[in-house]
């Protein structure tokens, strides 16, 4: 179901087995923030990211690494801008101009792009026939292969919109993707898959929408216990927008960080199994 906001509950769709590296997955997500330091010291001890400097420099830029794969920009939005801070996810495309021919065949339109980017690959900002904003990269050939569950790396993307017919029309005509609707009473949710296997969720909740700001994606983050990661967010000064749920492929909470960019966290079912297994071993060991 949805909630009052429009939010999409992540759990009702399977990530253990989704599509990483597939044309529309996510391979990259990129923050606009009003306090880069605010965000490094949330972001940092959160997700066990460390960073290095873009190529704006230290005081403009980031980039965040989780185990060493480079998994997001962080930049700084202008003193006088009126915007909110917010996550915007990219979708892998291999060809990033073919996509980009696709976008304005489909009824979306380009931002910027595509161009090469400072690392060796190819990118494109864009937004879809509802407005929502997102990114087309073709990641550098250095960067290693995608790591689904690996923690702090994208995990899961949903996208949040009044109705969905057409934005699976758009994304299946850009990406090449097949859709699979989940049970649903309303019928309003839809996965997005390449080859049989999940590549993005697609949510439609109505008006409600508009009160969130109109169409948008929110980013889920891998990490290896959800409700230790809530406490730990809101003692670092993020809010709860959404308690910790269970669902048949894992827990998932959504959150704002301190300037307000929601944004979620998901353990897979997979790996919530293996850290209770570990936890009802280490149990057994200290009672013997």
């Amino acid at each position: 179901m949805t909630d009052e906001t429009g939010a999409a509950d992540v759990n009702d769709f399977s990530t253990t087995g989704r599509a990483p590296g597939a044309p529309g997955a996510p391979c990259w997500t990129s923050l606009r923030t009003h306090g880069l330091g605010v965000a490094h010291d949330f972001y940092g001890p959160l997700l066990g990211w460390e960073f290095t400097p873009g190529k704006g420099g230290p005081l403009r830029e980031l980039i965040a690494t989780a185990q060493g794969r480079p998994v997001a920009g962080i930049g700084l939005l202008p003193d006088d801008a009126r915007l909110t801070a917010e996550w915007t996810p990219f979708l892998t495309a291999e060809d990033i101009d073919r996509a980009a021919l696709a976008v304005r065949q489909c009824g979306g339109t380009m931002g910027v792009g595509p161009l090469d980017d400072a690392e060796g690959g190819r990118v494109a900002f864009c937004s879809d026939p509802a407005g929502a904003v997102f990114g087309m990269r073709r990641l550098p050939r250095s960067y290693p292969s995608p790591a689904p569950g690996l923690p702090g790396t994208p995990a899961w993307l949903e996208l949040v919109v009044a109705e969905t017919r057409f934005a699976v029309r758009f994304y299946q005509g850009v990406f090449g993707l097949g859709p699979e609707t989940a049970p649903s009473p309303a019928e309003e949710r839809v996965v997005l898959r390449h080859a049989g296997r999940p590549v993005l969720g697609i949510r439609g909740a109505g008006l409600s929408v508009h009160r969130a700001g109109g169409a948008h994606w929110l980013t889920y983050f891998a990490t290896p216990d959800v409700d230790r990661a809530t406490e730990h967010a809101v003692a670092l000064g993020g809010r709860i927008s959404r308690p910790p749920t269970n669902g048949l492929n894992g827990r998932s909470v959504q959150l704002t960080d301190p300037d307000g960019a929601p944004f979620g966290l998901l353990t897979p079912a997979a790996s919530r199994a293996e850290r209770d297994t570990a936890d009802a071993r280490g149990a057994r060991v200290n009672s013997a």
